[in-house]
């Protein structure tokens, strides 16, 4: 484990990438084209309808069709089952996944777990949701966007031929499994304020546990490996630096609160006993962090500006509240 000189050059490094960052999301945001009726629409929108217990757990479903689908593909080959992916607005496909590539035994069997769980969380939304519940939007899961991501994340990938691909190895899937485990339980903590139903509170609690293990368990497996290959925690401290660069710089009180800065890497970090691991992502108080709906779509859209689509749900998510489909303008 390095020494308080190895972390503060470590977060010296991460602070001057997270600058180069915001340059390269402020620069590529000029070259999006957006659909603004579409979202002077879903501002109206917004403003006139609080989002209900529904609408809610409608975004939590296609975060969830997301990571089942990753999961379900990368451990097995084959996606959801036909009558799991139904229900209101538009069904759409999923693009560019396929079985990984895994070797370890212990890798191979996180995936298999956390596969299993989240095709459940699946099925449970969808119960509680009844007719309400939305179909699976198009998902697109292609080593391009993930991809993407490292590009924006600046990970040198010279020597894959410029190309992350999720389902070559076990590193680089536990790495694509990093980029989206954090924003599932930052997302179910930002939401829970928001419920109202005693039942749908319980079980959105429930579901927050599940990822906050599986986030654990991923980023102990990067943690572990990363002794061995420090290359490994670099590339999870960029991924962490680019969530917080697309996510956006505001602060607000909430709820849910919305803090500047907060997403964290793995790499060894000072505590109050002396250099510690970073496993848990914590603020001072000890607690996780929070994120908007918005600040989830900049990262699932890979954007940080306002849209309606992009990333990894090309035609945008699916919800009846329109505020609850677009990403922020940061």
């Amino acid at each position: 484990m390095p020494g308080s000189e190895t972390v503060e050059a470590a977060l010296s490094r991460r602070a001057e990438r997270r600058s180069e960052r915001r340059d390269f999301f402020r620069h590529a945001a000029g070259a999006i084209a957006l659909g603004t009726g579409a979202l002077a629409m879903a501002r109206t929108a917004h403003a006139q309808t609080a989002p209900s217990d529904v609408d809610i757990l409608n975004f939590a479903l296609n975060l969830e069709y997301l990571e089942a689908q990753f999961y379900a593909y990368a451990t097995s080959g084959v996606g959801l089952p036909a009558d799991q992916l139904t229900g209101t607005q538009t069904q759409g496909a999923v693009t560019g996944a396929r079985r990984a590539s895994l070797s370890d035994p212990e890798v191979i069997q996180y995936a298999r777990e956390i596969a299993a769980d989240e095709a459940a969380h699946v099925a449970s939304l969808r119960r509680l949701l009844s007719t309400a519940a939305i179909a699976q939007p198009a998902i697109d899961l292609s080593p391009a966007v993930f991809t993407a991501a490292a590009d924006a994340a600046d990970i040198d990938l010279r020597d894959s031929g410029g190309v992350f691909d999720p389902y070559a190895s076990d590193d680089n899937f536990l790495l694509a499994a990093f980029l989206f485990e954090d924003v599932g339980v930052t997302a179910y903590k930002g939401g829970a304020p928001l419920l109202t139903d005693r039942t749908i509170i319980d079980a959105a609690a429930g579901l927050l546990a599940a990822e906050a293990f599986h986030a654990g368990l991923i980023r102990s497996a990067l943690y572990r490996r990363g002794v061995d290959v420090p290359e490994l925690r670099e590339k999870a401290d960029a991924l962490s630096d680019a969530r917080d660069d697309l996510d956006g710089d505001k602060n607000d009180d909430g709820p849910p609160r919305r803090t500047d800065g907060a997403d964290q890497g793995i790499s060894p970090i000072r505590s109050i006993y002396g250099t510690a691991a970073n496993v848990a992502p914590t603020d001072g108080r000890g607690i996780a962090f929070s994120r908007t709906v918005e600040q989830v779509h900049n990262i699932a859209y890979l954007t940080d500006d306002q849209a309606t689509s992009g990333g990894f749900f090309p035609a945008g998510t699916n919800n009846a509240n329109p505020a609850l489909r677009r990403s922020g303008a940061n």
